[in-house]
């Protein structure tokens, strides 16, 4: 994955950038500075997964970064349904900035990747493929207690850290499904490999039906602790 090629140069910028910033040597905008807190207005940039990683890890200021995300959401409560599928720090989203066909429970984080995916990878790649506004997402679901397919491994979903996206609806009224609209070089079939493309900046984990046949029908997004876009 080409983001993670380029990790170890990063982090040293990072390094040096915040040796800088923190003995007050130069003054930066808060998107490149790497002590602000994300700003889900600002594009994905190098300081993104960083950021992305302390939202992981600080549940508080995932929640206070979620806030201005201009979703329609409420708490869910903790709780564990089996080994493995635990529910931290969640919410029930009812409405985001791209409509829903359905609304669906996430983990904190996972929302605020959803928010930055809908506004700085969905509109853009949109705009570019078709000019046209994406109105509307299907998606498959997001939690499920259950494992990876033919794996003894968990599953992200068991964690509500993943979300499978099956359908994008267009304001013309176009409907672009991921199964039948992947295959060939047609502009459909460039409008969801840009929209998987974008959507590696963003999440941890984005499979399409380039990496098996289990998922033909959707692009399966997913924040974790490691990477992988295929």
């Amino acid at each position: 994955m080409r983001r993670r090629i380029l990790l170890p140069s990063i982090l040293l910028l990072v390094a040096l950038a915040a040796g800088l910033l923190w003995r007050g040597d130069i003054a930066v905008p808060d998107r490149w500075n790497p002590w602000t807190a994300l700003d889900l207005r600002d594009p994905p940039n190098l300081l993104t997964g960083l950021k992305l990683a302390r939202i992981k890890a600080d549940p508080d200021l995932c929640r206070q970064v979620l806030a201005t995300a201009g979703m329609t959401f409420r708490p869910v409560p903790d709780r564990q349904d089996a080994p493995g599928c635990t529910i931290e720090n969640a919410v029930a989203v009812s409405r985001a900035g791209v409509g829903l066909d359905r609304g669906f429970t996430a983990s904190c984080r996972l929302a605020v990747a959803f928010a930055l995916f809908e506004r700085h990878a969905l509109q853009p790649a949109a705009q570019a493929a078709f000019g046209e506004r994406a109105t509307a997402i299907e998606h498959l679901g997001t939690y499920a207690c259950r494992n990876i397919a033919n794996r003894d491994r968990r599953s992200r979903h068991a964690t509500a850290d993943a979300i499978d996206l099956a359908a994008v609806r267009l304001a013309d009224g176009r409907r672009i499904s991921v199964l039948q609209g992947w295959a060939g070089n047609g502009p459909e079939a460039r409008f969801l490999h840009d929209l998987r493309d974008r959507a590696c900046r963003i999440f941890d984990v984005v499979l399409s039906p380039d990496y098996n046949a289990a998922h033909k029908d959707h692009l399966h997004l997913d924040v974790g602790w490691f990477g992988t876009c295929r």
